[in-house]
């Protein structure tokens, strides 16, 4: 369980920080739960910044709270490239949290994973034993067979979020999906929460009758938090403060974020620091400049890591908010690009370095306040 803290600004833009600052989700929080009770995986498919990973530890925090003896595990694979990273992540994550303090359990995990040549050092702060697997490649598997034998042998309930799971189709060993289904579909104290930000991967991977994972897990779409509730959430906030903010007001920050948590967050954090007693729309456009005016460096040197065709393409991209048909004749000779093929590419490059999000909508910009800055030059 999360102790209580007392933060200095309430808009909480990195990380959980308890129940206190978390804004509504209940419907959500309760589904994600009452699936995991029950038995069943959970896939949670929402774009970047739309709160998932707040969510899954907000979940988490209300198993802990509500009984000691669970166990919560929460890893986002995004940075591994293969198959031995995301083993050696796992295992640093697992390995030593399902036991006690003890000797005894310390040789006892030593002795389980004695053909990995398990080290032990001591975290420095917290005095706990952290764990690490000396994984050779011809090991991997073997490896992560023996992490999920590890935690079913511990005979206590566990959870384990895996974030950013779409990043294993990425991998450069064949059958990655294949295998860890065929380990984790034998495991009855061990439940999953697959989340991604790619949703026609995810999709693919859960919901195609012939991949390995088609329906094994709960599929749960996260959508924007409900304006009136999140609203009714920063004004509480604000009263604590001596302030208050108008529906209109909020419906403009609400509109420009397009309704996502994060940068719903950074722009009320921003408006807190400022003290100022009347919130509207011009204090507003004041925190989105200064939040623009931090990253310009930034985003200088997006532009300049991309060709002339793909800085087009972008900033016509941006200029349109949402493109529908970004290869349509109407589309390129608005904006004066190059021929179908060229934008294509351009097309598929900025989709690669994550600049542009494909949606079933069509194409944007991933980064509303990149977006903003491009139709500001």
């Amino acid at each position: 369980m999360m102790e209580k803290v007392k933060l200095n600004n309430p808009f909480v833009v990195y990380g959980y920080k308890g129940p206190e600052y978390f804004c509504d989700r209940e419907a959500e929080t309760e589904k994600l739960m009452s699936t995991l009770h029950g038995e069943r995986n959970v896939t949670l498919i929402a774009p970047r910044r739309m709160g998932k990973t707040g969510l899954i530890q907000h979940v988490f925090n209300h198993f802990s709270a509500s009984d000691e003896a669970i166990r919560c595990f929460y890893v986002d694979i995004f940075a591994t490239k293969n198959l031995e990273q995301f083993v050696q992540l796992l295992a640093n994550t697992i390995i030593g949290k399902l036991d006690t303090v003890s000797q005894a359990a310390l040789r006892n995990i030593q002795a389980f994973f004695s053909s990995f040549r398990p080290t032990m050092a001591l975290d420095e702060l917290t005095g706990i034993p952290t764990f690490s697997l000396d994984i050779q490649p011809s090991e991997r598997e073997s490896s992560l067979k023996r992490i999920f034998e590890y935690m079913k042998a511990s005979g206590k309930r566990c959870y384990v979020a895996i974030d950013e799971f779409q990043q294993i189709l990425s991998y450069p060993e064949k059958g990655t999906e294949a295998l860890i289904r065929s380990y984790i579909q034998f495991l009855p104290n061990v439940y999953f929460i697959f989340s991604g930000s790619q949703q026609h991967m995810m999709e693919e991977m859960f919901l195609s009758a012939n991949r390995p994972f088609f329906q094994s897990s709960m599929v749960l779409s996260l959508q924007p938090i409900d304006e009136a509730k999140y609203l009714s959430f920063a004004d509480a906030m604000l009263r604590r403060d001596g302030r208050t903010i108008d529906s209109d007001t909020f419906h403009y920050i609400y509109d420009v974020s397009e309704g996502i948590t994060w940068y719903i967050q950074s722009i009320l954090h921003g408006i807190y620091d400022h003290h100022q007693l009347a919130i509207n729309k011009q204090l507003v456009d004041d925190v989105i400049q200064e939040i623009i005016g931090e990253q310009t460096d930034t985003y200088q040197n997006y532009l300049a890591w991309l060709t002339e065709n793909q800085q087009n393409l972008l900033r016509a991209i941006a200029s349109e908010h949402l493109v529908g048909a970004p290869l349509s004749q109407d589309f390129i000779r608005a904006h004066r690009l190059p021929a179908p093929s060229s934008v294509k590419t351009a097309l598929n490059a900025l989709v690669d370095k994550q600049l542009v999000t494909r949606t079933p909508k069509g194409c944007c910009v991933s980064d509303i306040f990149f977006a903003l800055w491009l139709r500001r030059l």
